[in-house]
């Protein structure tokens, strides 16, 4: 089974700046396939969790927050779709926060930063090690973002709804192209 790999801050703001295609072909005994520049990656052929995540933490030149997912935990997302059907609003980007483990929520959900006046961020709900929510483009909605670490106790790193969508796409071409009936 896939994993799916998402590293937590790098590339922001000039900081902890790795170039993800050029990792993905280090890595390339475990068939990896970068998506985009936040350090997000499918891993077709990751063998034993931990012997990866060794490999891969030496192969980058500062220490990392890393999380690891199972592919059908991500399929499963897509299916279970948390955003309902309604649209998205032309100014509000729908997210997804990954846990780094299973946290324990803190508060009632919905929670929105900052809690007085126009809001940011807004936390919609959360599954397991997933966060579901909104936020408007703003130079301080990454803080805001921040704040979801301490919300559930555990770092989590985010990602835009529509680069998990991707994600579900590529793994399921993976699986339509791997399956007995297509070879």
């Amino acid at each position: 089974m896939a994993l799916v790999v998402f590293l937590r801050g790098i590339n922001v703001g000039g900081h902890r700046r790795v170039r993800p295609s050029i990792l993905a072909r280090e890595l390339s005994d475990y068939d990896v396939l970068n998506i985009g520049a936040a350090g997000t990656f499918i891993v077709r052929k990751p063998g034993p969790r931990a012997k990866f995540r060794t490999e891969l933490l030496r192969k980058l030149p500062f220490d990392a927050k890393v999380v690891l997912c199972d592919s059908r935990d991500l399929i499963r997302l897509e299916t279970e779709n948390p955003f309902g059907t309604e649209p998205s609003r032309r100014d509000v980007v729908r997210f997804v926060s990954v846990l780094s483990r299973p946290g324990g929520l803190r508060a009632t959900l919905p929670v929105t930063f900052p809690s007085g006046g126009d809001w940011l961020v807004r936390v919609i709900a959360s599954k397991k090690r997933f966060v579901f929510g909104v936020y408007r483009r703003s130079m301080k909605t990454i803080g805001y973002l921040g704040q979801i670490d301490k919300l559930f106790g555990a770092p989590a790193t985010t990602r835009n709804w529509n680069t998990i969508l991707a994600i579900v796409r590529l793994l399921k071409d993976r699986e339509k192209r791997d399956s007995p009936g297509t070879r």
